[in-house]
């Protein structure tokens, strides 16, 4: 990134897509939430591709969220499409940023090697938060070296502060307190395919690209303490949090890529109008 960039005053939001599948009614509201905000404070909205996933992230998926956001009625400013200041807007192409933040991160302490897999992890780890699916970490290469590890490196952690409490106030569900170590445990910065976590990812690009508040699903409460403890071992500072309620299909299970029928194509081809779907948000 320039060093001369002019630092943004304002409002500045995003909308981040992953291109692993069609964008589904609980995205289409949770990226209209992040546009309104943003319109009422005037600011920028920024479209972020977070295509870093190689086995999963799609061309063809790309082009079918640029299309079903803009049906939507989204407009960004900012945006693979349309360029901007801040870019690249595509994640796998940020790769440098992500390495110079590990390398930051490795000088200060904070992440250490692990060579756990998922096998092991099921076998040891404790039972995840609540509001989470993520096995807290049992620890078991927290206290090895590099030179300690036999095998090769499957993956760089973090290593949270034990005990430390981390609180922050969201824009829709208030107050929140999570304790590191109890709410969560170290966690993958790294993986072993050499591609950057996402909890690393969109801490470095939310700072470069100067976003001011984050506008995301409920599913990510607890991921936000995580990325609350990078900003701060990095030397950055957090954005402001909006965390929007999650959907549900008829089962009451949050709605994911699986559910076809409700993806915004399908509604879309459907005859369902964009009006339609916005004005049953306004009414909630």
């Amino acid at each position: 990134m320039k060093a001369d960039l002019i630092i943004p005053a304002g409002y500045r939001g995003r909308l981040a897509p992953s291109p692993t599948g069609r964008l589904h009614l609980g995205h289409a509201r949770t990226f209209w939430t992040a546009q309104q905000r943003a319109r009422a404070a005037r600011g920028t909205l920024v479209l972020r591709n977070e295509d870093l996933d190689p086995q999963r992230s799609k061309p063809e998926f790309v082009a079918a969220f640029l299309e079903d956001l803009r049906w939507l009625g989204c407009e960004w400013q900012e945006g693979p499409d349309v360029g901007g200041p801040f870019g690249p807007y595509n994640q796998s192409e940020r790769t440098p940023l992500y390495r110079a933040a590990l390398e930051k991160l490795l000088a200060g302490g904070w992440v250490f090697p692990c060579t756990c897999s998922r096998k092991d992890l099921a076998s040891a780890g404790r039972a995840p938060h609540a509001a989470d699916d993520e096995l807290i970490y049992p620890g078991t290469c927290r206290s090895k070296r590099t030179s300690q590890i036999a095998k090769p490196i499957c993956s760089w952690r973090f290593r949270v502060p034990e005990g430390e409490v981390v609180e922050f106030v969201d824009g829709h569900f208030g107050p929140q307190r999570f304790v590191a170590g109890k709410d969560f445990g170290d966690f993958v910065v790294w993986r072993p395919d050499g591609v950057p976590a996402y909890q690393l990812a969109v801490v470095v690009d939310d700072a470069a690209m100067r976003i001011t508040e984050v506008v995301r699903g409920a599913d990510l409460l607890l991921s936000t303490a995580r990325q609350i403890l990078l900003h701060h071992a990095l030397g950055l500072t957090p954005p402001a949090y909006y965390h929007c309620p999650l959907m549900t299909d008829e089962h009451g299970r949050r709605l994911a890529k699986r559910h076809h029928a409700l993806s915004l194509r399908a509604l879309r081809l459907g005859g369902t109008t964009p009006e339609e779907l916005r004005s049953d948000w306004v009414s909630e």
